[in-house]
């Protein structure tokens, strides 16, 4: 079987709005997953409070088998292409803009890359609340970077008050229209939020469903609310801090997100599918799992990759005595996670035998490489948008 591409992740924001502080916020709280930091310099990583495994080139090995590399705009391509080999084991990699590039840069980039191991994670854009007016004064692309955003997160929110909070998510909200947004204190969001996480002594490689099932299982024991729905879906708010390993974060302000579990033994009818998709619910940041279409012609699954609007599926023979299950988690902010429910469950096809094959047309058009029907997408970068 084929390894998953590395998401790359780009985490965004101006000076002093503390996207750095998230970084190395996210390398300390790794607990196994081997993440890939690229930066445009190594002053902005607390490597003295890692343990430095040794440094070849521009590349630093860090502690639990992350990696750090400074790079300019012209080495980033080549940087994601060493990060992203198969022998280096990373699970994602997430790129610190300062320095190399205009956010919208950095995704063109990803997203015109020829590099098959990589595929887009997603803008994570930073904003310092505490500075959000002056911010915005200094610097008046701030509403265009919101526009790109496909997560913001409102760091240093413990220095707003409420009412504060609020006036500064409608503003955001007017640019970054349905993104999911998050308040933090010191860049403390859980790190589940962006990244699929290895559960202590995981194998290596991506989380696979299972992984992800038994984290939202977790949750629930580590006495987070039980909201548990129809048979077949599990929803569970987490929260950043809740285990105990995570340090104790007392006083703090902490990222609050909901993962929705949807289990279907019923194929999923691909039209259903692709307009729940495309009209995706608003503070929905990204979907993970495997679905089965069971049209005539198309027996495989298809892995699906979602980030804000950006969407692959990767299809892929079933391994011999594999169930046919959908199996999908949704994780966003705020999202109304019984209506994400409902549309799922009306999603469910009785009759596969009996949907036409060109309803996966508007599948196929999100598989890397593939086009499919008429007018369908060639596998260049705005195939993989929903806009």
């Amino acid at each position: 079987m084929s390894r998953k591409p590395v998401p790359v992740v780009v985490l965004a924001g101006f000076l002093g709005s503390g996207k750095t502080t998230l970084l190395n916020h996210l390398l300390r709280q790794s607990r196994g997953t081997r993440i890939g930091a690229v930066v445009n310099d190594f002053g902005a990583i607390e490597i003295d409070a890692m343990t430095v495994a040794g440094q070849v080139d521009s590349m630093v090995s860090l502690g639990d088998g992350c990696l750090c590399c400074a790079v300019d705009t012209s080495e980033l391509d080549e940087y994601l292409g060493r990060l992203s080999r198969p022998d280096l084991r990373i699970d994602v990699i997430v790129i610190e803009a300062s320095g190399l590039a205009e956010p919208q840069e950095l995704i063109r980039m990803i997203l015109a890359s020829d590099n098959p191991d990589i595929v887009y994670g997603g803008l994570v854009q930073v904003v310092d609340a505490a500075e959000f007016d002056a911010t915005r004064s200094r610097h008046p692309e701030t509403d265009r970077h919101l526009t790109l955003a496909d997560l913001v997160v409102l760091n240093k929110a413990d220095r707003v008050d409420e009412a504060g909070r609020a006036r500064i998510r409608a503003a955001v909200g007017e640019h970054a229209v349905g993104v999911p947004v998050v308040s933090a204190a010191y860049g403390q969001i859980d790190p589940g939020l962006l990244i699929d996480r290895r559960p202590a002594g995981e194998r290596v490689g991506q989380l696979s469903f299972d992984d992800l099932r038994d984290d939202l299982r977790d949750d629930l024991r580590d006495d987070v609310r039980d909201d548990r729905g129809p048979a077949g879906t599990d929803t569970a708010p987490a929260e950043a801090g809740s285990r105990a390993d995570d340090g104790d974060h007392s006083g703090h302000l902490h990222a609050l997100y909901e993962s929705v579990g949807f289990v279907s033994a019923e194929p999923m009818n691909p039209r259903r599918l692709m307009e729940f998709l495309d009209a995706r619910p608003d503070g929905l940041y990204r979907i993970k799992g495997f679905v089965h279409f069971g049209v005539p012609g198309h027996p495989e699954k298809y892995t699906l990759h979602a980030v804000g609007n950006f969407l692959r599926f990767y299809p892929s023979p079933r391994a011999e005595g594999e169930e046919t299950l959908t199996e999908l988690v949704l994780i966003g902010s705020g999202i109304d996670t019984e209506a994400v429910r409902a549309r799922l469950d009306g999603c469910r096809e009785h009759a596969p035998q009996d949907v036409p094959a060109e309803s996966m047309w508007g599948v196929l058009r999100y598989v890397p490489g593939l086009s499919e029907g008429p007018g369908e997408p060639d596998g260049t970068e705005e195939a993989g948008l929903l806009y």
